[in-house]
């Protein structure tokens, strides 16, 4: 069986792909990976064929309109100018996707597609083909759950309110499909009935555990919550002694990092974090990752040490507590090895996985990226080190993510 993955997003968008394809590969199944040329070797080292979506994607939110309108400092109106420049930007990238897929779906000829929310097309394909489609979704609320908001929303308008924000972002993805079957000069009307029906019962895996996510009783059967996926990974990797040094000398170190989020005042916001640090005495190791936070020329060696790429999974296991994005995958990392926790959300989800983990009891209710100063920050921190409640809770939760396994039924929900 062949089956095409498709995602269009950052590191953490790719990541549950690999894992779910490495499932359906041992399977005997044909995948292909549909991602940004910047991921080729996800795919590649996990000896998956892959299919290139370009590289305009990821350039556009490495520009300084993507650092503004996704993790900036500055004003609201900087911020609104920065996501009306990245919307015009993104129509000529998004056809250009588009076209990409079409191309590569018409000479493959796909048993399944697997994608993400940010690919559009599988759904137009998938009109004609029931069952054959499964959207991937790392992230809560893309369908309704009681008392909560659509995950575009994060809020809390009042049960009848929430509830409305389902079928308003509904609203805008069929739009947006039914734009883009324009693009594509579709001979065959689609009607906006037969988008919101394929939207309503198409198959729906959540790659999210259900100790953070548990899967409402009164959702229809095509929803699914499967649990953290996590691919395999062979990597050549070995700590410098400097990092062996620190580890050994230090009981309670955090791990910081913000992944592959960027900001425009990556040296401000570090030296934000270096002085509450220092101030009170905390070791910690900060990776500087895809630059949202950057190494300082003056800075205490003995408490900080500064990291640029380090495996979650070699470094999780030998720190207290990790200060992230909030991504789904850093979450989910973090709290499998017991980590006390703590979101500085930049974007969407985010601030709804910093809801989740403070409702947990995993940490503290973190800040987001543009609001953070020493005087906020420092008592969030200091909360997140001293509570031990936090890191209890913490390893409650990697108790029961340990326990599952849902690589079967995943198998299962795709193929059957």
């Amino acid at each position: 069986m062949k089956v095409i993955f498709i995602s269009v997003g950052t590191r953490g968008d790719m990541e549950p792909f690999i894992a779910i394809g490495e499932i359906l590969k041992e399977k005997g199944c044909q995948v292909i990976c549909a991602f940004p040329e910047q991921f080729r070797n996800l795919a590649e080292d996990a000896n998956m064929e892959f299919y290139s979506l370009g590289l305009k994607f990821i350039e556009l939110l490495d520009s300084d309109d993507g650092k503004a309108a996704l993790g900036g400092s500055g004003s609201g109106l900087r911020k609104m100018l920065a996501y009306i420049k990245l919307a015009l930007r993104q129509t000529e990238i998004n056809k250009e996707l588009v076209s990409k897929l079409y191309d590569l779906i018409e000479s493959e000829n796909p048993d399944r597609i697997v994608y993400n929310g940010k690919a559009i097309y599988p759904i137009i394909w998938g009109l004609n083909k029931k069952g054959k489609t499964v959207l991937v979704s790392p992230v809560p609320y893309m369908h309704y759950v009681k008392n909560n908001t659509h995950v575009a929303f994060n809020s809390n308008y009042g049960s009848f309110l929430n509830k409305l924000t389902y079928p308003l972002a509904n609203f805008g993805l069929i739009m947006t499909v039914r734009i883009t079957a324009k693009w594509l000069k579709m001979t065959k009307k689609i009607t906006r009935k037969q988008i919101k029906n394929a939207l309503l019962s198409n198959k729906v895996i959540y790659t999210i555990s259900p100790s953070l996510f548990p899967r409402p009783d009164y959702w229809n059967e095509n929803l699914k919550v499967l649990g953290y996926q996590e691919r395999h990974k062979i990597i050549n990797w070995q700590p410098d002694k400097g990092l062996n040094d620190f580890i050994s000398k230090h009981n309670q170190i955090l791990f910081i990092t913000f992944g592959s989020m960027t900001n425009p005042k990556p040296e401000e916001k570090t030296n934000i974090i270096i002085e509450i640090l220092e101030r009170n005495k905390i070791p910690a190791i900060i990776n500087t990752a895809s630059g949202g936070l950057t190494r300082l020329k003056k800075f205490d060696a003995e408490l900080i040490y500064f990291v640029s790429e380090i495996p979650y999974d070699w470094i999780f296991p030998k720190t207290y507590g990790v200060i992230h994005h909030g991504g789904s995958g850093t979450t989910h990392m973090a709290l499998k090895y017991g980590c006390a926790t703590m979101i500085i959300p930049h974007i969407i989800d985010q601030f709804v996985w910093n809801r989740i983990i403070y409702n947990v009891g995993v940490g503290p209710k973190g800040i987001r990226i543009n609001k953070i100063t020493r005087n906020n920050l420092e008592p969030k921190m200091l909360e997140l080190v001293n509570n031990r409640s936090f890191k209890q809770k913490a390893e409650q939760v990697a108790t029961q993510m340990g326990k599952e396994n849902f690589r079967e039924e995943i198998y299962k929900s795709i193929i059957e």
